[in-house]
């Protein structure tokens, strides 16, 4: 994304299309991942179930790096199910630094998948098991290197000369990875965090499908739960090295691991973050799907194949119905086709073929149709901010997470203020004379100011303005070198733990400096 706004300049173009060329090639990789053991339409089938996942559709044309860490961690999919086909360190190490380049991206998230990646070339990889071990080793290996060596440049240069390495409280990379962004969102004892308790949702099984995360997920996951199961014991007896096992073990496994762990986590989770299990879905539902149909003369398989039809037509039905007037019409159209399709389907044994394919192709239509047109309002409401959730503009609107604006749930911090014209003539007026035209606490208020008024902004404790950076000396001195010319007042959040500076230097600031009130907005001139 840097790179694109620099060659292309700043705009919303240049920041979004590397998120849907992302997407694009995630979809493409899931696709082609999937058709190499289970067939085109497995695989079409799988790109599709993934491009109209409503939480794909957010993400994959928003601001942030959700978009890149699936894109990574598909492609590791891609080079295990290679590795499993042919072994040895190639694939698989490609596999370890397509992780290891996702660590890069959102730090220890991207490990979940890693249960599954070796679970499946230990079971499947058609080589002796020292040999396995040894190829996993070696991944490991390109994964430590991928993802560590930026953190090793970043410990080895001394603080002084480098930026504060922001949502950690000792300015070190390490307690960034670990704690805030590692074991912390596990625990919920993230220091700096501003959220806590009840503001990050209760944990709990039932959280994919609850009021905020179901609406982004949960459309095609009880069918992709049901298509695991059955095709694991339909697999149960298969050699060690089936392939149709194997596929299960790899999705399926990244599907329960990650799904559990977001289930349960304590600490901080976005609705959005269930993007990282949408492939692992959309694999799922085209396996199960395919094998079904394929199986399609046994009653049992077709037995889970219409629950699976018929379990989605209800889950549909039941996010559809959270969303009041929206589309009236689709609700019973989807449960009702949905349940005469399930009951078509139990009759596939025995219908003429091209009677069944019919059947088939509605199952498609019923079973992805809501998703889709989810999908579609999704698209049609601009999201800003760090909170976007999916859904038409009525529904996003009211959830915690403020769809368009973005900014709901946790006041001032998670939006990104627009100044008004007058806002940002006072502030850009001068700003030449000083290092930073302004300073704010939050790094997204800080944004919000430096986007719209065009000139640099100081973002005073980080991202949750819980950092301690700068601290109230630095800023004192920063005043004294007249390299600040306006602090910004704003909603100072009660930090469950962290640093106390930005309340202190807003003190500091209220305690020295008179205010000025522009459109709403308090100021106080530190020039003077």
């Amino acid at each position: 994304m840097g790179l694109s706004v620099r060659v292309f300049g700043l705009h919303p173009v240049s920041v979004l299309l590397p998120q849907a060329l992302a997407g694009v090639g995630a979809v493409w990789l899931l696709c082609a991942a999937v058709r190499r053991w289970f067939g085109a339409g497995a695989g079409l089938l799988a790109g599709a179930a993934l491009a109209v996942t409503p939480v794909a559709a957010l993400m994959f044309r928003f601001n942030n790096p959700d978009a890149l860490l699936v894109l990574l961690l598909v492609a590791g999919g891609y080079c295990v199910v290679r590795a499993v086909e042919k072994p040895g360190f190639g694939w698989l190490m490609l596999a370890g630094v397509a992780v290891g380049f996702g660590f890069l991206t959102k730090m220890m998230q991207a490990f979940l998948v890693l249960p599954a990646f070796g679970l499946v070339y230990l079971v499947a990889a058609p080589v002796g098991v020292g040999r396995r071990i040894a190829h996993l080793g070696g991944a490991l290996g390109a994964l430590v290197v991928a993802g560590g060596w930026w953190v090793a440049v970043v410990e080895l240069v001394p603080a002084g000369s480098r930026p504060y390495i922001g949502g950690s409280q000792t300015d070190s990379v390490l307690e960034l990875a670990l704690g805030y962004n590692g074991l912390g969102r596990l625990t919920g004892d993230e220091v700096g965090s501003v959220g806590g308790g009840a503001g990050w949702g209760q944990p709990g099984w039932t959280r994919l499908f609850d009021d905020e995360m179901g609406s982004e997920i949960a459309w095609l996951l009880p069918a992709a739960l049901l298509a695991l199961a059955g095709g694991l014991w339909l697999t149960r007896r298969a050699p060690r090295t089936d392939l149709t096992r194997a596929g299960l073990l790899l999705w399926g496994g990244w599907l329960v691991v990650t799904g559990v762990v977001f289930s349960q986590m304590d600490g901080i989770i976005h609705s959005y973050y269930a993007v990282a299990l949408a492939p692992a879905v959309a694999a799922l539902v085209g396996i199960g799907a395919v094998v079904a149909w394929r199986r399609r003369t046994e009653p049992a398989v077709v037995g889970v194949l219409a629950a699976g039809i018929a379990v989605t037509a209800v889950e549909a039905s039941l996010l559809l119905a959270r969303e009041g007037e929206w589309l009236p019409w689709l609700r019973p159209l989807v449960l009702f086709g949905g349940l005469v399709v399930a009951a078509l389907a139990v009759l596939l044994p025995v219908l003429p073929a091209a009677f069944g394919r019919g059947v088939g192709v509605c199952a498609l239509v019923v079973t992805l149709m809501a998703p889709a047109a989810y999908s579609v309002a999704t698209a049609a409401v601009p999201h800003s901010g760090a909170l976007p959730s999916v859904g038409p503009a009525d529904a996003t609107a009211m959830r915690p997470g403020g769809g368009r604006g973005g900014g709901g749930g946790f006041g001032g911090l998670l939006g990104a203020p627009t100044p008004t014209a007058e806002v940002a003539g006072v502030l850009a007026a001068g700003a030449e004379e000083y290092r930073w035209a302004a300073a704010v606490v939050g790094s997204n208020n800080a944004a919000g100011y430096q986007l719209g008024a065009r000139v640099p902004v100081l973002a005073v404790g980080g991202f949750n303005g819980t950092d301690p950076a700068p601290t109230l000396d630095e800023f004192q001195r920063l005043v004294a070198e007249r390299r600040v010319h306006w602090f910004i007042a704003g909603t100072l959040l009660p930090a469950d733990s962290g640093s106390d500076a930005s309340w202190e230097i807003s003190a500091w600031v209220e305690a020295n400096y008179d205010s000025t009130t522009v459109d709403g907005v308090t100021l106080y001139d530190l020039s003077r």
